[in-house]
């Protein structure tokens, strides 16, 4: 289990969000080891159209590999899944459990990240005790329909510099772009297609890009 993070920096520039669906045919517990072999130190994982059961057996199998590897997992949405895992910490959307009732059921322990779009968003966040923000689409995506149109950099970079708490960009970052983001000031960057549907090598892919902050 973790400490809150406070102003604390997410332990990795990188913030992998692993997904079955967006697996193209590939196991996804290849893809996870894959991504632990390469460095990742924060993963998401995300199941939106697996049963509640299914989702568990997932998140269970993810965090007996994680813990060892000293990567924090962190359960998209579920609540209850998170704590049926073990799992490190929540990242909740704008419609999902209150900040405040997710606080009260996972402890000041475990993390909990919020998704935010706008500045407003982002600093209820911060004010109701998030550990960190994703902000975004900034380049807009086609993984996940936020129904919010891309913000953009400059939008990120006035989130970075409005809010003390780790914000995590997401939204169509991609190994082409995702310097940009860290550049805006953005602590970690969130990828999922580029990572879920690389053509080469996931681990090598991993390394190359936290290579490129060192």
């Amino acid at each position: 289990m973790v400490r809150r993070s406070g102003n604390r920096p997410l332990p990795s520039l990188l913030y992998a969000i692993l997904d079955p669906a967006q697996a193209e045919g590939r196991p996804w517990d290849f893809i996870l080891h894959a991504l632990l072999e390469g460095g990742a130190r924060v993963i998401q994982l995300r199941a939106k159209e697996l049963a509640a059961k299914d989702f568990l057996e997932l998140a269970t199998t993810a965090r007996a590999v994680t813990r060892p590897a000293g990567c924090l997992l962190i359960v998209n949405d579920r609540v209850d899944i998170a704590l049926a895992c073990e799992a490190d910490g929540v990242h909740l959307g704008q419609e999902d459990l209150p900040l405040s009732v997710a606080r009260r059921l996972m402890g000041k322990q475990r993390l909990i990240g919020i998704s935010t779009h706008d500045l407003g968003q982002a600093q209820e966040a911060e004010r109701g005790g998030a550990d960190y923000i994703g902000f975004g689409p900034v380049f807009g995506t086609f993984t996940t329909n936020t129904g919010y149109t891309s913000r953009g950099i400059e939008s990120l970079r006035e989130i970075c510099q409005a809010v003390s708490i780790p914000v995590v960009a997401i939204g169509g970052i991609s190994e082409a772009n995702l310097a940009e983001a860290w550049e805006a000031g953005a602590h970690a960057a969130a990828m999922i297609s580029d990572l879920m549907r690389a053509d080469d090598d996931v681990a090598k892919k991993v390394r190359r890009i936290l290579a490129l902050r060192k």
